[in-house]
């Protein structure tokens, strides 16, 4: 009797959804759905999304691109083979960072499609990628932070020319690499680490952000960004992200960090939404920085810009605010870096 008596708990244990959701982590809901981090701010289910609104403001804005935010591609090429030997760090364009550490090259949500979008539609680029996909080097490490159509570039996957590079993505998005022909992937959830080789460590982590591709699967896939430990050295590619909580208890859980890549642009769709410059999945270039002083970053560096008109803000507002705000967040206004599209640096002149 006592017997039948455990097991009859044991089977109410395993199986009452209610009991088995709280052995869950909080963003997994009992759905198969994710969810933002416990205090991050929620949207307005109130408000709705306008294309005809953002196409009319869309029309206003100056598309004068500045002086020198795209190098020449023969000074590209020319610094790639002048860097190839030691650690760099590469801008491509909007999301995609090119960083070799070591004997180990990492590309970041590579995107060289023309548009942002499924076949011909979404935004398209005003800049385009530093190099070609045919002209980037030998790729070990690929990193995708989450599915949306300017990360997660359906063109640029089927094409990759490095199919043997080992892969890491969020929970869900192995099936995207797996039926291209990619073999060593690796789906991972918040928290989850990978030992690269005896150097090279990476941990998946946070991010207030979501994820979509189509009207049925918001939130079906994870998200998140990644932190690259390299010979003492830590980097933290926070990619799309709204401000949080989580990033104080990231900071003292991970940090210092030497360098945080984050987005910066894409945080304007007044008047779609009711308030001015303030997204709550992108953040815009002041609370960016409020990130990489929660992460008690050591430097920042701003991307998400320059590339696509995601939103309504000035295109090459971005670099301005964020350079202009920097000592207000306790970073010397040199430690709030801002690349040229192509531009490629020592990591050494960055990370001391």
């Amino acid at each position: 009797m006592i017997r039948f008596f455990y097991i009859l708990i044991l089977f109410f244990t395993l199986f009452n959804p209610a009991i088995a959701m709280e052995k869950k982590p909080y963003h997994h809901l009992s759905d198969g759905t994710f969810r933002n981090p416990e205090g991050s701010p929620k949207r307005d289910p109130n408000i709705k999304w306008s294309y005809k609104i953002f196409n009319k403001e869309k029309k206003k804005l100056d598309m004068t691109i500045s002086d020198g935010h795209i190098l020449d591609k023969d000074q590209v090429l020319r610094n790639l083979k002048k860097y190839k030997n030691g650690d760099y760090i590469a801008w491509i364009g909007h999301a995609t960072f090119i960083i070799k550490l070591g004997n180990t090259t990492i590309i970041t949500d590579p995107v060289f499609s023309k548009n942002a979008g499924p076949l011909i539609f979404g935004p398209k680029r005003f800049a385009e990628p530093a190099l070609k996909l045919n002209e980037i080097p030998q790729i070990d490490l690929f990193l995708l932070t989450h599915n949306h159509y300017d990360h997660q570039d359906m063109m640029t996957i089927r094409r990759f020319p490095y199919k043997n590079a080992k892969v890491l993505v969020p929970l869900k998005l192995g099936k995207y690499f797996k039926t291209n022909g990619y073999r060593d992937i690796n789906e991972m959830d918040w928290y989850d680490e990978i030992n690269i080789n005896d150097n090279l460590k990476i941990t998946f982590l946070p991010a207030v952000h979501w994820s979509k591709r189509s009207l049925t699967d918001t939130n079906k896939t994870l998200w998140g960004s990644f932190l690259i430990e390299y010979d003492g050295k830590k980097i933290l590619f926070a990619c799309d992200t709204g401000i949080g909580n989580i990033y104080k208890n990231l900071g003292n859980r991970y940090g210092p960090i030497d360098l945080t890549i984050i987005n910066i642009g894409a945080y304007n769709f007044y008047p779609i939404m009711p308030y001015k410059d303030k997204s709550i999945y992108h953040t815009n270039p002041e609370e960016a920085l409020k990130i990489g002083q929660d992460l008690r970053s050591k430097k920042i560096l701003g991307m998400h810009w320059g590339t696509f008109v995601l939103s309504l803000e000035p295109i090459m507002e971005p670099p301005v605010r964020f350079k202009n705000s920097a000592e207000k967040y306790g970073f010397n206004k040199k430690d709030a870096l801002i690349f040229k599209i192509g531009q490629i640096s020592k990591m050494s002149d960055i990370i001391e």
